[in-house]
């Protein structure tokens, strides 16, 4: 592939449309939820990505900062710190030319490794600066505490005047964030200045990390949490991580979401490959509707959930009406990409209770494994418990198990079977350490996609999949007002004027 050619975009709705229109009992808010599936896919077609090949004319796609924990603890064992520095310098050594990063050293504050103590710059990736890097991370030693928040915030200020389409973090820690009180930027002002500055991947070594700590980092900064199981792993998952960060295609897509006159956006969050909620920002050059940015694709597809609100008083039963006209947004970044049109969220109001009961697969999956997660936090906490909890963390597991046979998840399956006492007990085997339940939360996060068409019974088809007869995804209608273009099922206008499309009400 030349850089000339297109990275493609794909979208596809799914929901299950029907709604109740049944008055709201006493006391009860008249709006609706409407639950709806956005699967979105990235595909380069084995074109080279972003940071590995900038386009002519470009900066280097790619700035990395890598923060080692280098507190007391790492020492016990050494291995830990070890294993720190080897993997900080094969990521170091596998950045490309031209490449701006930073190495800092965490303890109760953080300092920059390279490009030196008390410089607040990055150096450029060249083979002096990455042989200089690696002579500086060999001679960490390790001494003081953990404050994660003085880390980030570090990072931050080196990240803030870079042009790089691509800001990264990764941040290794080995224990918790027990000196944060120490620090006067704590943890969660920190997130709040760094949220949408840059992605963070956040990573655990050693026996006394914690998962809900990395997973609400990596939450906030639309990272991913993980973990080693032995310290010998770290490299290669450091590798891994590099190699996936200089194939991204897209640095950043946004889900733009224009309701229609009474539709009201509650939330969207992304549920494949983790949950992560996206904070709503107004839609760029002067655009209608709200977006939601989402950063650092490759060739992937992820889901997200919308959940919009509607008030069905007055409006007619049995006709598709639409809630709100779904986009993606690419901002320029000097390579061509292929957008799909907008798609419409429909509702189909109804007064048949078995119509309104139904739930999209989609939807259903996602809430099994939030049921499957909760179950292994639930476990987890009686397993502190020891003698007087042991039958609740028993009974939890088993409800974890059985959700994930649900799901057919085979990931989390393995994940819980390493705390199952034998195949098929269901009860939580002895001699466990408390790491081995962080690596289990870090696994209960992680969700997969629904089998496709032609998968094992009972699991749906892609979303994308056109109803019998319904318009086909690229049908248009164009607004006689204003000349907007927009979905054929769209009942709405979704530019200016708004004016009704079809039908005789509305």
């Amino acid at each position: 592939m030349t850089v000339t050619e297109e990275t493609e975009v794909t979208l596809a709705v799914g929901q299950q449309k029907e709604l109740s229109a049944a008055p709201a009992a006493p006391g009860q808010p008249p709006d609706r939820e409407m639950h709806a599936i956005l699967e979105i896919g990235v595909d380069s077609h084995g074109g080279p990505g972003l940071a590995a090949m900038p386009g002519p004319g470009s900066g280097p796609a790619l700035a990395e900062v890598l923060i080692v924990d280098t507190s007391r603890s790492m020492l016990h064992p050494d291995t830990k710190l070890r294993a720190a520095k080897d993997a900080t310098v094969a990521a170091v050594r596998m950045l490309p030319e031209g490449t701006a990063f930073a190495v800092l050293s965490g303890r109760f504050d953080a300092t920059v490794v390279h490009p030196g103590p008390g410089r607040e710059v990055m150096a450029v990736a060249g083979p002096a600066e990455r042989a200089a890097a690696e002579r500086a991370v060999h001679i960490l030693d390790a001494d003081g505490g953990t404050a994660l928040g003085a880390w980030l915030d570090l990072a931050r200020r080196l990240l803030k005047d870079q042009p790089a389409p691509v800001k990264h973090v990764l941040l290794l820690t080995d224990g918790r964030n027990e000196h944060d009180h120490r620090s006067d930027r704590p943890l969660e002002t920190v997130l709040d200045a760094c949220e949408g500055r840059f992605i963070c991947d956040a990573w655990g070594i050693g026996d006394d990390w914690d998962a809900e700590l990395l997973l609400h980092i990596t939450r906030r900064l639309q990272g991913r949490a993980g973990a080693v199981r032995s310290e010998s792993e770290l490299t290669a998952a450091y590798e891994d991580l590099v190699n996936g960060l200089l194939g991204t295609a897209v640095p950043e897509l946004r889900i733009r979401l224009t309701p229609t006159p009474g539709t009201v956006i509650r939330r969207v969050t992304q549920v494949v490959p983790s949950e992560q909620e996206l904070p709503p920002t107004a839609a760029g050059s002067g655009g209608r509707g709200t977006e939601y940015v989402t950063r650092a694709w490759g060739d992937e597809v992820r889901h997200f959930q919308v959940v919009l609100t509607a008030d069905p008083t007055g409006r007619e039963l049995g006709e598709d009406l639409q809630l709100a006209a779904v986009e993606v947004v690419v901002p320029e970044f000097g390579r061509p990409v292929r957008l799909p049109g907008p798609r419409p969220i429909l509702v189909r109001w109804t007064d048949n209770p078995l119509d309104a009961s139904r739930q999209h697969p989609g939807v259903r999956r996602h809430e099994l494994y939030q049921q499957a997660s909760a179950a292994v936090a639930r476990a987890y906490r009686a397993w502190l418990r020891r003698t007087d909890g042991r039958a609740a963390a028993d009974h939890e597991l088993a409800r974890a198990l059985a959700l994930a046979e649900e799901l057919r998840d085979d990931q989390l399956l393995g994940a819980l079977r390493l705390i199952e006492e034998g195949p098929g007990t269901g009860r939580v085997r002895a001699g466990l350490k408390d790491v081995d339940w962080q690596h289990l939360i870090l696994s209960s996060a992680m969700t997969t996609p629904p089998e496709p068409a032609g998968g094992p019974p009972g699991h749906a088809a892609p979303i994308g999949s056109p109803s019998p007869g319904g318009a086909g995804p690229d049908d248009l209608i164009e607004c006689p007002e204003c000349n907007w273009l927009g979905p054929a099922d769209s009942l709405y206008c979704g530019g200016d004027c708004g004016q009704l499309l079809r039908g005789s009400s509305a």
